[in-house]
């Protein structure tokens, strides 16, 4: 039986490895992080995230919000993080954590939440927009029931535009909801990218709202 797997965001080192310590010891997996961009790169392997608030290349609270809006955005996620006042917490949870818990901690509390965490499960979600059907755990799309091939990262806006239908989005929102604040490059980006998908998905699916940016239709 495979073991269920943690992706832990944290920078103290101290504070990775008992985590990592205690949840190995109850038969769960832990993909250790030490920043934002890290743990960006490992969430296809995780099943749920422990994440901290003060991350040296983020706001742990930020980096949930893209989580939230990408493809990965059912991922269970429980915020681990010394911030303990109300309003924290409040913001911990508006941003789309599924559980917040305040350091110091206790390693039995710690490993009974991740449990509870994974039990929510991640589901297998699809996503469907008239003739087009995304398997977002599958990383694949097709149309009319032919399998489009794409590149992740064509996939990756192709889900993202899929998840929010009719919402128009300009091209630096896009450019920082899928390729990240680390991204280095222009809108021009984006524009390749949208005409890529254009000609594998069709070129009426996604519209460009002028002075604004870029939509999937809802049709």
């Amino acid at each position: 039986m495979r073991k269920p797997k943690i992706l832990l965001v944290e920078d103290d080192a101290a504070i990775r490895e008992l985590v990592t310590f205690h949840l190995h010891r109850s038969g769960i997996h832990v993909i250790a992080a030490a920043d934002a961009d890290a743990g960006w790169q490992a969430l296809d392997s995780a099943d749920a995230v422990v994440l901290d608030w003060m991350l040296p290349d983020a706001s742990g609270v930020d980096w949930l919000r893209r989580v939230r809006g990408s493809r990965w955005g059912a991922i269970p996620v429980m915020m681990l993080t010394a911030r303990a006042s109300e309003v924290d917490r409040v913001d911990g949870l508006d941003a789309g954590a599924d559980d917040y818990l305040v350091k110091p901690f206790s390693a039995a509390e710690l490993v009974a939440r991740v449990r509870a965490l994974l039990r929510r499960g991640r589901p297998t979600p699809r996503l469907s927009v008239g003739s087009m059907t995304i398997d977002l755990d599958a990383v694949s799309a097709s149309v009319d029931g032919e399998r489009v091939p794409l590149t992740r990262r064509e996939f990756a806006l192709l889900a993202f535009l899929a998840g929010h239908p009719g919402r128009v989005f300009s091209r630096t929102e896009l450019l920082d909801r899928v390729w990240g604040e680390a991204f280095i490059g222009t809108e021009r980006t984006v524009d390749q990218h949208v005409a890529q998908l254009r000609a594998r998905v069709g070129a009426d699916r996604i519209e460009t709202v002028r002075g604004r940016g870029y939509r999937l239709v809802d049709a």
